[in-house]
């Protein structure tokens, strides 16, 4: 039976006027499917690149935005046993949890334990788990290192910032002029990116062992510039430059993804090269965001959110995202937390 609810709702691709709030309906849940009242979406990279189209291997629009959510069981679809109706979960979605209910695949929905704000725990399906996953499992970082961080102040950068900490390296990295003085007392020597003195200061130190970018195209060049002769790993991921910039740069990210990977498979070449992302299928997504809720528990990490948006300000959110004040990540709250 269809339920009447409000969502976001992108009819095409192009600047943030796109996006609208809608009423729709949503219809239960199919077999092996649970609905979910979705309490906080993210607000992330992805959410701005669908938006305009340039996401790898995206749906076409007309499509609802959304690309993780925390929220409770509402309803369980046949055959769909694993959880009890108010239990808190978290998925990463890709689409739709920009809405009051969402069905989302049972296999995909993860626990969330209590004592975790739901703020921070949003943030960490994806954001988190990218930077979970880049540093312990692909650059593999280790006390002593130099690491190089592009976008320090953001939500993968600020998580980026904080698991190489807990491995006793040093941070170095960009992030706009006005965050400097923050990131300083976390013990990080910021630069601007745009002037390029990061390039000739990080070489004049000996380079980084470690190198994390998310700007693409020329940016990965100029990064793979600061690694030492000695060797090192550069890891890209997202592909960022173009909308942060707000320039119309609809060039395929895949031709430079390939150069990456490429410039590390030289034979008897010192450096290392990886393109990292975060899939639902992955099987290492759920183990590493248990472990990263653990370590919040612990109170290892503490995620900063430097916004809260609401439902109605989704439209905005998408336009201020280059002019948000803070560091950490940005959240959507959709609807009140109501324990079945």
């Amino acid at each position: 039976m269809p339920t009447t609810i409000r969502k976001a709702f992108i009819s095409s691709f192009g600047d943030p006027s796109h996006v609208k709030i809608v009423d729709d309906q949503i219809e239960s849940p199919a077999a092996n499917h649970v609905q979910v009242k979705v309490i906080y979406a993210g607000m992330g990279g992805a959410d701005f690149l669908m938006r305009e189209g340039r996401y790898p291997n995206q749906k076409r629009a007309p499509l609802t935005p959304g690309y993780t959510l925390v929220g409770r069981v509402h309803i369980n679809g046949p055959g769909s046993s694993k959880f009890k109706v108010g239990d808190l979960v978290c998925c990463l979605t890709m689409y739709d949890a920009d809405a009051e209910l969402c069905n989302c695949p049972e296999k995909y929905l993860i626990p969330v334990p209590q004592g975790i704000d739901l703020k921070e725990a949003v943030s960490m399906v994806v954001d988190w788990a990218t930077a979970y996953g880049m540093v312990y499992r692909t650059a593999q970082v280790q006390k002593g290192q130099r690491v190089f961080i592009h976008g320090l102040s953001g939500s993968v950068g600020y998580a980026l910032l904080t698991l190489c900490k807990l491995e006793g390296a040093e941070i170095y990295g960009t992030a706009s002029a006005s965050k400097h003085d923050e990131l300083r007392k976390d013990g990080v020597t910021p630069f601007v990116y745009t002037d390029k003195n990061w390039i000739k200061s990080m070489n004049d130190i000996g380079g980084a062992h470690a190198i994390f970018d998310p700007l693409g195209f020329e940016s990965w060049d100029e990064s793979w510039a600061i690694i030492p002769s000695s060797g090192g790993h550069l890891v890209g991921y997202g592909g960022n430059l173009a909308t942060l910039n707000g320039d119309d740069d609809n060039r395929s990210q895949l031709p430079y993804i390939a150069k990456l990977l490429a410039k590390g498979a030289l034979p008897f070449c010192p450096k290392k090269t990886s393109f990292f992302y975060v899939n639902k299928d992955q099987k290492t997504h759920k183990p590493e965001l248990l472990a990263l809720f653990d370590m919040r528990l612990e109170g290892k990490i503490k995620v900063p959110i430097k916004k809260v948006w609401t439902l109605d300000q989704i439209p905005e959110a998408h336009w201020d995202r280059n002019t948000t004040p803070g560091i950490g990540s940005m959240v959507v709250k959709i609807c009140d937390d109501v324990e079945a």
